[in-house]
């Protein structure tokens, strides 16, 4: 995948499974991950670098992003700007 201008592609964390408490979510009930992996990062737009790099753990707004499926592989593509904070 090779996004272009100021898209980054990220692979979304796994929903989590159980509570702290270990109460176990059911399907139903689980909320979409905020936070996932950059898989690809477009080549910026008008001359502005991109900030964030492939391999970055982010954290992105709750409703950002397009989802798509890609060899069986669900993934999200969205503008640099919706990524809210670069973790690692």
């Amino acid at each position: 995948m090779r996004p272009i201008n100021d898209r980054v592609v990220v692979k979304p964390a796994d929903a989590e499974e159980k509570t702290k408490g270990g109460i176990i979510i059911p399907d139903t009930a689980k909320e979409k991950p905020q936070r996932g992996e950059v898989i690809a990062v477009g080549p910026g737009k008008e001359g502005n670098l991109m900030t964030v790099q492939v391999g970055d753990i982010v954290l992105y707004g709750k409703y950002a992003g397009q989802e798509f499926s890609y060899n069986g592989a669900d993934y999200l593509i969205m503008r640099e700007d919706d990524i809210l904070v670069v973790l690692g």
